[in-house]
């Protein structure tokens, strides 16, 4: 059967057509992305999502949702919209719908997706196992972790709040770059400095560490520069970035048991692949002590699929309406 896939973040809702089938995703059409900013409403966006299609739209919707989806109001994390579920079917005339969250969706993603959609970072080179728990860890805006417990064809996946955890330095930089931190918070979470934003944090680090003036710089602005070599401290604040997530990583893993794999999922990991592969990541990711050895023995993957949020909202559907 086809649905439309939808996943809304704070900037741009994507929408597509699924087909799903026996639990399974078939097919995912090309992606429509829409700006938030330019809709009253989901339901406004659904119908222009519509008219560009130019045909009726399937009665059947996957949505998923940056932030909680478990009250029947559902207001969205950097956007104005609210979806209330008990009017979903009415507001956009479908006959069953799934709302997951959007590091929900991904988990979703990480269970379906073929091993096409996977690129090999550290650990043996080798498919995610077929049982057992996969580790999620996504830096973006914020840290989302999520794990997926499967064993043959069947699979579970829970969100959680993993990346507030606290963050544990493991050298005097990251001594530093903690104590600095406690100043503007009580308590400093894995998310204050493995996120996107959390660059500007480390950067500002660096700079009082060597006793230069900080430049006001936004997050994007310091990725760039970092990324390109043209900043040697952004460049820093990078490698330190990926040894972070390295760690964050490690600990997840660890939590939750996820032996048969970890994924980093997320835009942010996609752009900084190159640099990952090169960095100190899979040394920190291993550096736990007397389970070294069992840290090197587990996969460690980035997921490439070019829609994540799509598929996996998609893939949600799927499971839930199995037939």
């Amino acid at each position: 059967m086809e649905i439309v896939s939808v996943d809304i973040g704070g900037t741009h809702a994507r929408f597509a057509i699924a087909e799903v089938s026996g639990g399974r995703v078939v097919s995912l059409g090309e992606a429509v992305t829409l700006k938030t900013a330019e809709h009253a409403s989901f339901q406004t966006a659904w119908e222009d999502f519509g008219r560009i299609t130019a045909k009726p739209l399937p009665r059947a919707a996957a949505i998923a949702i940056a932030g909680p989806v478990d009250a029947d109001v559902i207001k969205l994390t950097n956007n104005p919209w609210i979806i209330r579920r008990s009017l979903v079917c009415e507001k956009l005339n479908v006959d069953s719908f799934v709302i997951v969250n959007d590091f929900g969706a991904v988990g979703h993603a990480v269970a379906q997706a073929g091993a096409e959609h996977f690129l090999h970072l550290t650990g043996p080179e080798q498919p995610l196992a077929d049982s057992g728990t996969i580790s999620i860890i996504g830096p973006g805006t914020g840290l989302g972790v999520a794990h997926v417990w499967r064993k043959g064809d069947g699979y579970h996946v829970q969100a959680t709040e993993g990346g507030h955890i606290d963050f544990a330095p493991l050298d005097s930089i990251e001594d530093a770059l903690l104590e600095r931190l406690r100043k503007r918070y009580r308590r400093v979470s894995a998310e204050r400095v493995v996120s996107g934003p959390g660059l500007v944090e480390i950067y500002e680090a660096l700079a009082a560490l060597e006793g230069k003036a900080v430049q006001q710089l936004d997050d994007k602005q310091l990725w760039q520069l970092g990324m390109s070599g043209e900043d040697s401290l952004a460049a820093a604040a990078v490698d330190r970035f990926c040894l972070s997530l390295g760690s964050v990583a490690g600990d997840i893993t660890l939590a939750q048991g996820g032996f048969a794999g970890v994924v980093i999922a997320g835009g942010l990991g996609l752009r900084i692949k190159d640099i990952l592969v090169r960095s100190g990541f899979a040394e920190r990711f291993r550096a736990k002590g007397r389970f070294e050895s069992l840290m090197a023995g587990i996969p460690v993957k980035l997921i490439t699929h070019p829609q994540p949020g799509l598929f996996g909202a998609a893939a949600a559907y799927a499971q839930e309406h199995a037939q």
